[in-house]
């Protein structure tokens, strides 16, 4: 049967990191039963790993092509592994997959973090051994639990994290096939093949987003946070809303959005709705340069990466949404609770925020399979890198004290506020072009290119429902500068009104995909 995940990318390390994959050439028992047990212990919340049998490593790298197992041996290794696994305690059983991969045959043992934690192997397989160790992944290695580390292990006796936990109160049937083929098509899983010939039952056991016995299977959280269309009816405000401020909070709010649903597609949703209306451009042309300098009042890397990051650390036992604020100025990224207090304040001020455990050990490995995280540790370095690159003022990162809240402030690109500084004007000609367009209004010119469009078409293009104060003002403007026009001009509110395009309007598109 096949797994939930890309094969080539988990064996490359692109969806997975590589601490959490370990390589072997041939089926050494000892060490893979040490493996199994220290991935089930998952004293990271990382999501436990992966054991691929069959493939040489060097320094954990894979050393390809597989030498493969024998075809003749699969059997033999799998009842093998049952027998080792019924020695582990508790008894853990992972998911094991023999595999064709560049037409040698391995097998691949997904090690899922455990339910009931901790786990012991035995120190040695003779039969005469009676010993029993804690095992646990040190970075790359699997190493024996000291004192600490077995204490630790034991606080974390059924502190299993929300999004691995049994929802008791749903049922197997709120897990939707389509989504889940959806999600198995998107990543390229050899298991999408299979779905539409397998009980629903055992494909939902074999992504893990199940548990219990036969007569009571029930979801566990993560699976209806990702294959449930309303997952806010079993976990309320599971969701991110978007507040646009005319001036500043204590002012009226000119839009809100609140997006619901799997919470990929709302951060998706949430990217396209500030990717059409909030985003803006601003080309610079620079005296004896052929190229001109581009420049966003906020650069969307760091405004996927924020998102993504809320929504991947927050707790979704708290009953608050992941909350992004658009002012005049800069856009804020709220989500509960902060980072461990284990972080310095100071680490927190610089960003340096590196987790040891994790609220959440599902969803990431959901989320980097979709491509929209790249793993650990890795979103806050990007959301710099992105501001810096953009020429925008250092984000920053807040949080108090009991850390029940993390804010991430991103601050506009001063040039989009007539603050030019120094550095830029001696870079930049005088004479500058400063008409900008938004992605909306670049966006409904797209639109109205190819034919007549209707506003209901147009909205619905952008994600709307109706005529928000925002896309008015795009359509005022694009009107105003006579870059799009009316197709009834004598009855502008003729049910069968549209808009096209203007020669002007062709023009400006004309510019912005020359720059």
């Amino acid at each position: 049967m096949a797994l939930p995940i890309n094969i080539d990318e988990l064996i490359n390390g692109h969806t997975v990191e590589w601490e959490r994959i370990e390589f072997k050439e041939g089926f050494n028992k000892e060490s893979i039963i040490h493996s199994i047990c220290a991935f089930a212990n998952d004293i990271n919340n990382w999501g436990g790993g992966y054991i691929v049998v069959g493939i040489k490593e060097d320094n954990g790298r894979p050393m390809l092509p597989p030498v493969g197992v024998e075809v003749n041996q699969i059997d033999k290794i799998q009842k093998e592994l049952l027998n080792m696994c019924n020695m582990i305690k508790p008894k853990y059983f992972p998911i094991v997959e023999p595999v064709l991969y560049e037409k040698r045959h391995i097998i691949i043992i997904w090690t899922p973090g455990g339910q009931v934690r901790p786990y012991k192997a035995p120190k040695l397989l003779a039969k005469d051994n009676k010993e029993h160790l804690y095992y646990i992944r040190r970075f790359s290695n699997t190493v024996v639990a000291n004192d600490d580390d077995e204490r630790e292990l034991y606080s974390l006796v059924g502190n299993i994290p929300f999004d691995d936990r049994i929802a008791h109160k749903a049922d197997i049937m709120d897990l939707k096939l389509p989504l889940i083929q959806a999600y198995l098509y998107e990543v390229k899983s050899e298991l999408y093949e299979e779905s539409s010939k397998m009980k629903f039952e055992q494909l939902c056991r074999q992504m893990q987003i199940v548990d219990g016995a036969d007569e009571y299977l029930k979801p566990r959280n993560v699976g209806l946070l990702l294959f449930n269309d309303n997952p806010q009816t079993f976990i309320p405000y599971s969701q991110i809303e978007i507040v646009k401020f005319e001036e500043g909070p204590a002012d009226d709010i000119l839009d809100e959005k609140i997006f619901k649903g799997p919470i990929h597609q709302q951060i998706r949703d949430a990217l396209t709705y500030i990717r059409n209306v909030i985003i803006q451009e601003k080309v610079r042309k620079v005296p004896n340069k052929a190229e001109a300098i581009r420049m966003f009042n906020y650069p969307y890397v760091a405004l996927e990466e924020s998102i993504v990051n809320a929504m991947y650390h927050r707790d979704y036992e708290i009953r608050e949404p992941v909350e992004i604020r658009i002012h005049k100025d800069k856009i804020e990224i709220l989500s509960y609770p902060g980072p461990d207090k284990s972080i310095k304040n100071t680490d927190i001020e610089k960003g340096q925020i590196v987790s040891r455990r994790y609220k959440n050990r599902r969803i990431g490995e959901f989320l980097k399979e979709l491509k929209l995280t790249e793993g650990r540790s890795t979103g806050i370095p990007k959301i710099r890198r992105a501001m810096k690159n953009n020429g925008s003022p250092e984000p920053i990162f807040e949080t108090d004290d009991d850390r029940t809240f993390f804010l991430t402030i991103l601050p506009i690109n001063k040039v989009f506020l007539n603050e030019v500084n120094d550095e830029v004007n001696d870079e930049v000609n005088d004479e500058v072009n400063d008409d900008i367009f938004s992605n909306t209004e670049l966006k409904i010119l797209e639109l109205c290119k190819k034919e007549p469009v209707s506003r209901s078409a147009i909205l619905s293009a952008l994600g709307y429902e109706k005529l928000v104060g925002s896309v008015r003002k795009s359509y005022n403007r694009l009107l105003d500068k006579k870059l799009i026009e009316y197709t009834i001009p004598e009855k502008q509110k003729s049910k069968n009104q549209k808009y096209r395009i203007t020669k002007e309007g062709l023009s400006i598109l004309g510019k912005q995909k020359k720059s």
